[in-house]
């Protein structure tokens, strides 16, 4: 598949299916894009569907000639559903350029590629600033526990930051850390006072435990780094759990933007007693902004 290149070294990854979040990703995208004076890259990847075959305990019940003509047939449906899925995929890209360009983004380039989504952004994140994805997939139902079936791998697997997008988009005005002190959070307060992506926002550090001296100091640290960088700061210390407070903070301060660090514990820890990244995914009606 021939892919229309922009000039851009670094870009924006977005990465879009048929879900009705792919309006919202393109629109985050452009807001970034602008923001951030790069090109964006469309991704669509066509993921192959399960291998068909007769069934084993079936097959004996078959004749030669039955068994052959039935596996021809099979082939043939697997055929022509990849030509309908590199159809819908065009028309995808096509769809999301033209909402890209109506926004005034000019340099975009469209990728559709077959595969899997987490072996092709580890292919394509090295030239890429920031990589946006819808929370659920086109196949995800929309109950609250359900996430899109790739976005914990993506995550997971991912080096650069990671825009989780919410169902709609909305202009970013003001946007919350969630800022706890370990590697993630630190790296991501440094990100931002150093990115124009955040120029000209308002941003809320919040803490959430008990409000120690050490506490108080961490955080005035980090506003301290985003203050540097030209960022406006307000500093909150919450007590209570994570899982509660974050959710709650943003509904009454209206938070736009949720910065935190992704999946900060082992994968078996996180089996035992969950995420916080996987419960702010769940639980916020904005997008996310996650840092490894």
């Amino acid at each position: 598949m021939t892919d229309q290149k922009t000039n851009q070294t670094h870009a924006i990854l977005a990465c879009i299916d048929g879900s009705i979040y792919a309006d919202s990703v393109c629109g985050h995208a452009a807001w970034a894009a602008q923001r951030l004076g790069l090109g964006v890259r469309l991704l669509h990847v066509q993921e192959p569907h399960p291998t068909k075959d007769v069934p084993t305990e079936r097959s004996g019940n078959l004749i030669l000639g039955q068994r052959t003509k039935l596996l021809e047939r099979l082939a043939q449906m697997d055929e022509e559903r990849g030509k309908l899925d590199l159809q819908k995929g065009r028309l995808i890209l096509a769809h999301a350029k033209e909402e890209l360009a109506e926004a005034g983004v000019e340099q975009v380039e469209t990728l559709h590629r077959r595969g899997s989504l987490v072996e092709t952004l580890a292919e394509l994140e090295g030239a890429t600033n920031l990589i946006l994805i819808g929370k659920r997939g086109e196949h995800a139902d929309f109950a609250d526990l359900h996430l899109g079936s790739n976005l914990e791998r993506v995550v997971r697997g991912a080096h650069k930051p990671i825009m989780v997008c919410s169902r709609a988009f909305k202009p970013i005005a003001q946007f919350a850390v969630a800022y706890d002190g370990g590697a993630s959070t630190a790296r991501a307060v440094s990100e931002i006072a150093n990115n124009t992506l955040f120029r000209g926002l308002t941003c809320h550090l919040l803490h959430v435990g008990d409000e120690t001296s050490t506490a108080r100091q961490m955080t005035e640290q980090a506003a301290a780094t985003l203050q540097a960088g030209g960022i406006q700061v307000q500093v909150v210390i919450r007590g209570g759990h994570p899982d509660k407070v974050i959710p709650a903070y943003v509904t009454e301060q209206s938070i736009d933007l949720l910065v935190m660090g992704a999946y900060g514990h082992s994968r078996i820890r996180t089996l035992i007693i969950g995420s916080t990244t996987s419960a702010m995914i769940r639980g916020v009606r904005i997008p996310l902004l996650l840092f490894r």
